[in-house]
Order: structure tokens, then sequence, then C-alpha cells
């Protein structure tokens, strides 16, 4: 009778154990197939989280209609993708290959300076012969540490080879988000859902979480870096600045990585100063200055308390994102990350908080042992 019931029982742990292979199986094929489009899935939903206070205002101004709110913020969203976005982008993509391939060949230079410059009252003929030299030190570092660069150039033009692809998968993207506002209520729950089962005396607490640092970085931080590298790089356009394109995209890094645009913008308006009339040069610094600044009024006021997760954390995820995923991978890098982020410091701060009041309780329960 026991040789019977530990067959029984075996035939059961290998029932079992075939199962957990099936299922793992049917797990691993899953991810295979959705994996090309994971970052399409992911910019949707930064989208919609991010773009869903703007859905709602939209639904309740045309009367609680969320199909035509979600199909007209849809629109303008592939208009701005379209439009100016694509416009700079080429731009961009264009100047990023040919300053790639300048640098793989060894004849990336540093200009001599504008003849004007020797005309300047009292500092002019001092600062040309400095800009010549450092122009000429320059040079010379540029051709002996160009060579050593070449394996960085091979990943700059890879990474602009994929910047049709991304374009293509941002556009998908906004137009999977016409589908997901009206759905968002059922997806809220279903995540809540999901949530219960892993923490499920936290679920309210962390969904709560993500969502807010999904909007933060997205809005304040990813938002608000497009829309100033988009107007900085169309004032560079139309200043006939070179390098517009590859300048704007530049500002967009520095603005997400939390540095700022001063690093481009500044020698840009010397260069302008020096080679515009005085009315041009004026007329530019009127119109650059306040959108280089605006990042400084506009992120408290999007952000409220400003954003908690450290700007390594978001260096980080701008580049494993590109790394990973190409030029959309720019985009949800930092923000998949600064939502685990904040999720693994809060579930930290929990547990600390839990340990901390157990250790309370057990200490008068002890005194009172001994006493």
């Amino acid at each position: 009778m026991r040789t019977i019931r530990q067959l029984l029982a075996g035939e059961d742990e290998i029932q079992l154990a075939v199962r957990l292979a099936l299922l793992a199986l049917l797990v691993y094929w899953s991810f295979i197939v959705i994996r090309p489009f994971i970052p399409i899935l992911a910019w949707s939903v930064v989208l919609t989280v991010a773009l869903y206070p703007v859905f709602s205002w939209l639904s309740r101004l045309f009367g609680n209609r969320p199909k035509l709110a979600a199909a007209i913020l849809t629109i303008l969203n592939l208009g701005i993708v379209i439009g100016p976005a694509t416009w700079l982008g080429l731009g961009a993509v264009e100047e990023f290959r040919e300053f790639a391939a300048q640098l793989s060949a060894g004849t990336l230079e540093i200009p001599s300076p504008p003849a004007g410059v020797r005309n300047w009252p009292i500092i002019g003929t001092q600062l040309a012969a400095l800009w010549e030299q450092a122009s000429t030190n320059l040079r010379a570092l540029l051709g002996e540490i160009v060579p050593h660069l070449k394996p960085l150039a091979g990943v700059m033009l890879s990474f602009a080879g994929t910047a049709g692809v991304g374009t293509i998968k941002f556009l998908i993207a906004v137009a999977l988000t016409g589908f997901l506002f009206p759905a968002g209520p059922r997806l809220v729950a279903a995540c809540r859902r999901f949530l219960s089962r892993v923490v499920a005396e936290r679920s309210e607490d962390f969904l709560a979480l993500a969502g807010a640092t999904i909007r933060s970085v997205s809005q304040g931080v990813i938002g608000i870096a497009v829309a100033q590298a988009l107007v900085i790089g169309i004032i560079f356009k139309v200043g006939d600045v070179p390098r517009a394109g590859l300048l704007a995209f530049v500002v967009m890094i520095l603005g997400i990585v939390q540095i700022g645009s001063a690093v481009i913008v500044i020698p840009v308006l010397i260069w302008v100063w020096i080679t515009k009339s005085f009315a041009a040069a004026l007329l530019f610094t009127v119109l650059l200055l306040p959108v280089s600044l605006a990042d400084n009024v506009l992120k408290p006021l999007v952000m409220g308390r400003g954003l908690t997760t450290p700007a390594l954390v978001i260096f980080i995820g701008v580049v494993g994102g590109t790394l990973a995923h190409g030029i959309v991978g720019l985009f949800i890098g930092p923000i998949i990350l600064a939502v685990a982020w904040e999720l693994l410091t809060a579930w930290v701060r929990d547990d600390d908080a839990r340990q901390a009041r157990s250790d309370s309780e057990v200490q008068p329960t002890a005194g009172a042992a001994g006493d």
C-alpha cells in the first residue's frame, strides 16, 4: 500500500514539473513575441498617464464624450510629432551622421576665430590671439584622441540609423494612446488587482506613487526638456546657427539629465554676437534667453515639491534606455527607472517603519518581563 502511494506521489510531482516547464516555456515564448512591442506599449502607457488629466478635462468640456476627446488629443499629439518634432529631428539626424562621419574619419576641427573679433575695442586683439591658440591646440589634441573615439562614432551612426524606426514607433505609440484613454479606468482597476496579489497591504499606495512618478518625470522632466529643445531648435534654425538640430538635441539631453541648456545657449549667444549684426543678435538674444530660462519656472509649477529621484538614476535611465531601445528608450528609460526607484525606496521605508514599530513593541514587553 505504501509503495502505491509513493508511486502516486511521484507521478504527481512529475505532472507538476511538466506543467511548470510548459508554463515557463509559454511565458518565455510570449515574451519573445511581444518584445519588439514593449517600447511602444511602455511609451503609450506613459503618454496615457501623463496626459490623462488633459483628456479628462477635454471629455468634460465636450459633454462627457471620451471618444471625441481621445480623438482630438491624439490628432494634436500626432501633429506635434509629424510637424515640428520630425522637421527638427530629421535635421538633427543628418547633422548627427555628419558629425559621426567626421569623428570616424579624423577630420573634426575647431574653427578659427572670425575676423571681426580682432576689431573689438580693448580686448579684440588679445581675444583673437587666445582663441587662435586654443583652436590650434585643440586641433592637435583632437588629432591624438580621435582615433580612440572611432568606436564611439560607430555607436553614434547606429543610433542615427534607428531614428527612422524610432519615429514610426513614436507614431504608433501616440496612435495607441487614443485607444487607451477611454479604457483608463479599466486599466487602473486591472493594475490594482494585480498589485493586490503582489503587495496586498500597499497596493493602493504603490499604484498612486507609480502614477505620480510617471506624471512628474514625463511632464516635469521629459516634457519640458522636449518642448524647450523644440523651441530653441526653431530659434537656432531661424537664426541660421550651424548644426541647429544637433544642438537642439543636445539641449534636450541636458534638460532630461537636469544639467540645463546654458552649456549650449551661452556659446551660441557668444557666436551670434560675434558673427551677426547688432540688431539681429539683440533679437536673437531676446527670443532665446526667456526660452532657455523657462525650465526654472515651469519645473516647480509642474512638479510641485520637485523630483525626489536622484539625477544619477535619471542619467542611467537615459543611457541604458537609449542603448536598449534606441531613440524611444531615451524617453522611456528614465521614466521606468524612476518608477522602479521610487517604488523600491517606498518599499524599503515601509519595511524600516515596520521593523521600528516591532522593536518599540518588543522593548516594553522585555522590560515588563524583567520586572
